[in-house]
């Protein structure tokens, strides 16, 4: 059964979103703002995205945009009562696969969906097994398994999370910010150490035991994976 995320403030609308989709058989779950529909959206495995543009707390750009980052294979339609020419191109450069303006019959959006779900299956047919990999290091995103050298590295969902996104950003600085935003989804807060102590777990786990380090700390800037 694909599932499917509706991020739309208007509560009747995504009811009788809610409603048809689960007549069509599929699993759908809503969000109501933008910032719990960007949450969930990184948290949760879905086949699909319906997103409002016009949302409370996160604008439907910028939520797209976020999700792009990480997932950037997840089908992305995008929902507004705009229907000018740029508002279109917006929607379309912030990532989205699709966009329908309101209102809108639901068999159309029916048929978008299952476009959309369609090219997605025919371009990601093994995307559940992706393997992430650095040196001797890799991530299995599909199992959730971790092995260094062969062994395998019980993580915890959090640090699971920070090694993705180390591995998605290999080779590059990113910020105490950055991880804030992104692992933990919070504004970053200078007075916490959330991330230096998840840091320094995360280096027990696939580094310590190992010749060749990978997470490096480039003071006043932030962290880089990468051999060295």
């Amino acid at each position: 059964m694909k599932k499917i995320l509706i991020v739309e403030d208007d509560r009747r609308i995504a009811q009788n979103i809610f409603r048809g989709l689960a007549a069509e058989n599929f699993e759908a779950e809503i969000a109501y703002d933008g910032i719990t529909g960007k949450q969930i959206a990184l948290e949760k495995k879905f086949d699909l995205v319906l997103l409002d543009v016009n949302l409370p707390g996160m604008k439907g750009f910028d939520v797209c945009q976020q999700i792009r980052i990480y997932k950037p294979s997840l089908p992305i339609i995008m929902l507004t009562a705009f229907g000018e020419i740029e508002d279109k191109v917006e929607g379309l450069n912030s990532g989205a696969d699709d966009y329908i303006v309101k209102p809108f019959d639901f068999r159309e959006l029916l048929a978008r969906v299952n476009a959309a779900l369609r090219v997605s299956d025919l371009l990601n047919p093994e995307s559940s097994d992706k393997i992430l990999r650095i040196a001797d290091l890799e991530m299995n995103l599909g199992t959730k398994q971790v092995k260094r050298g062969g062994n395998i590295i019980d993580l915890t969902a959090k640090e699971f999370a920070l090694l993705e996104y180390f591995l998605l950003h290999r080779g590059r600085v990113v910020s105490k910010m950055d991880l804030a935003e992104h692992v933990w989804h919070l504004n970053f807060d200078p007075g916490t150490n959330v991330v230096e102590v998840y840091i320094n777990y995360l280096r027990k786990k696939v580094d310590k035991d190992f010749p060749t380090k990978l997470i490096h700390t480039r003071p006043g800037m932030g962290y880089i994976m990468k051999e060295e």
